[in-house]
């Protein structure tokens, strides 16, 4: 099994190497570690599931509220456009939900 504290991707010259998950979790002590690998190996799929689902309710939030900031007068119909623009690129969101209004 391979162990995610040890990093091995390589990486091209012009892609930036993500952060491992040892260097993620600097502060998360071996036996946790341990611990937390087991529990999500042994969770069943529905439990994976909505912890999926949490985290993209989360990186959604997240990104709103960063739109939000950026653009503090924007509606919400255009804050959701233009979240659609960062999830599904500019060529798609255009077809699909029109330009973003300016």
């Amino acid at each position: 099994m391979l162990n995610p504290s040890y990093d091995t991707r390589q990486k091209t010259n012009n892609e930036r190497r993500l952060p491992s998950w040892r260097e993620m979790n600097w502060d998360t002590s071996p036996e946790a570690e341990t611990i937390l690998f087991r529990l999500w190996r042994e969770a069943p799929a529905w439990r994976k599931l909505e912890m999926m689902e949490g985290l993209n309710r989360a990186a959604r939030e997240l990104a709103l509220m960063g739109l939000q900031q950026r653009f503090p007068n924007a509606s919400t119909q255009e804050l959701r456009r233009r979240l659609a623009q960062m999830t599904l690129g500019e060529e798609l969101a255009t077809r699909v939900y029109g330009p973003v209004a300016d």
